[in-house]
């Protein structure tokens, strides 16, 4: 793999690089999850042997996830998980609207013929998917309809940063989303028709309003995990 600097970097060093990357997806998914509870101590040494890492990508990936806020650091007891909230779940699909929408319009403006064929067939296949109740098919395709969208913006930064606000949420929850609205395929079809006709507000419209119908989705199965309790006001 290569390095800023031109230079192979080897797949040791690449595979120490991901470890703690590992690490904050594992106790990102658990505090998602709903199995471990805000207030809940992270202890390193199980979280270790759960990612089969040893002790010091434990202590790394912990500390990303402290800039993310799914964590906080106590002195001299270590990390605890944070408070997560309804309305942080909403924040985070509202930010990812805003970059998905901005990106979307981008595309409409740049995107090829070849593109947009290429989305009626992931369109199609993913109403296929959907049919025989493929979720996993169901959501890399969904996955390779955003992706090629994204593309056409050709906008490195913004998508760099959208990848930043999706990885706040386990893959498997875009799984359930894809399967679980049934308007996605309507709305991919609109976006389709947005790109056809160069229309940036009607492609910026339908992306914007397509991920933020994910937010209550999302909320009502974290709800069902017992993330929360009655307690917290939405």
């Amino acid at each position: 793999m290569w390095t800023a600097d031109g230079v192979v970097a080897p797949l040791d060093q690449n595979r120490r690089r991901q470890l703690p990357d590992e690490v904050a997806g594992y106790v990102r998914e658990q505090i998602m999850s709903g199995r471990l509870k805000p207030g809940d101590f992270l202890r390193i040494e199980p979280i270790a042997e759960a990612v089969g890492v040893s002790n010091t990508p434990v202590r790394e990936g912990l500390l990303t996830l402290r800039s993310e806020g799914f964590v906080q650091q106590v002195p001299r007891r270590g990390f605890v998980v944070a408070p997560f909230t309804r309305q942080d779940v909403r924040d985070l699909f509202w930010v990812q609207a805003q970059l998905a929408g901005e990106l979307g319009a981008r595309a409409a403006k740049r995107i090829t013929p070849e593109a947009i064929a290429r989305l009626e067939e992931l369109t199609e296949r993913h109403e296929e998917a959907m049919g025989r109740g493929d979720t996993d098919l169901v959501t890399r395709l969904g996955h390779a309809f955003h992706r090629e969208i994204n593309l056409a913006a050709d906008s490195y930064r913004l998508a760099l940063l959208l990848t930043g606000v999706v990885k706040h949420l386990p893959n498997r929850f875009y799984a359930t989303l894809e399967s679980r609205i049934d308007s996605a395929h309507a709305q991919h079809t609109l976006l389709i028709e947005a790109m056809r006709e160069r229309s940036t507000r009607k492609a910026r419209s339908v992306m914007t309003a397509h991920i933020l119908e994910g937010a209550d989705h999302i909320v009502d199965l974290l709800e069902e995990r017992g993330l929360w309790d009655d307690r917290e006001t939405a």
